[in-house]
């Protein structure tokens, strides 16, 4: 369902588990990302109501996640460390048309989005089964069902709206790009790391 084209070496689970507290940090930082992204798309695209209606719910979700990482992380005795940056999501981040014209610059982000789920599911699948520690691995399965109703929606969008676009080809070109960098990656205990 995803099409992503490379999948993540399992043996990144030995390095998450490494340092459990850095992954949650990371995660709980990657949650609350994602609910400030889906506002940035209202934000830049508030005539459309349905998108509005579904990226609220959506970044309401996102936020939710925030504080359930949040509750694990306090419930373990760690602390929400500081943010972090995310190398992945910058080097997507290249990949977007920045100076064209308002409707591209939307199917843009909402494929950008779509690609950062997508990538975010495959991952908690892959936690989710792999990972030793039982309160983490069903909560990433529950998770991974989320991300997978994120993706839906924002690659929904972008075929919804970008009627004159080639929305199919753009978001293969991202999958392809998506390759290349993902390459460079599963190497921390990070989620996109």
């Amino acid at each position: 369902m995803l099409g992503l084209k490379l999948a993540t070496d399992p043996r990144w689970v030995n390095i998450v588990e490494s340092n459990i507290e850095e992954i949650l940090t990371d995660h709980a930082w990657c949650e609350q990302k994602a609910a400030t992204n889906a506002i940035t798309i209202i934000t830049l695209n508030s005539e459309h109501t349905d998108l509005v209606t579904d990226l609220l719910i959506l970044a309401q979700e996102e936020l939710e996640h925030f504080q359930m990482v949040h509750d694990i992380i306090k419930k373990r005795g760690y602390k929400l460390g500081r943010e972090r940056k995310d190398s992945y999501v910058n080097e997507l981040y290249k990949f977007m048309n920045k100076g064209g014209n308002r409707l591209q610059c939307m199917v843009d982000r909402l494929l950008f989005s779509a690609m950062i789920e997508a990538r975010s599911c495959e991952r908690f699948k892959l936690l989710s089964k792999e990972i030793k520690d039982q309160e983490l691995s069903k909560f990433y399965h529950d998770l991974m069902i989320s991300e997978a109703g994120h993706y839906t929606t924002f690659i929904g969008f972008a075929r919804k709206y970008g009627k004159n676009i080639d929305v199919d080809k753009r978001w293969q070109e991202l999958i392809d790009f998506e390759a290349e960098v993902i390459q460079n990656y599963g190497k921390s205990e990070t989620i996109h790391g």
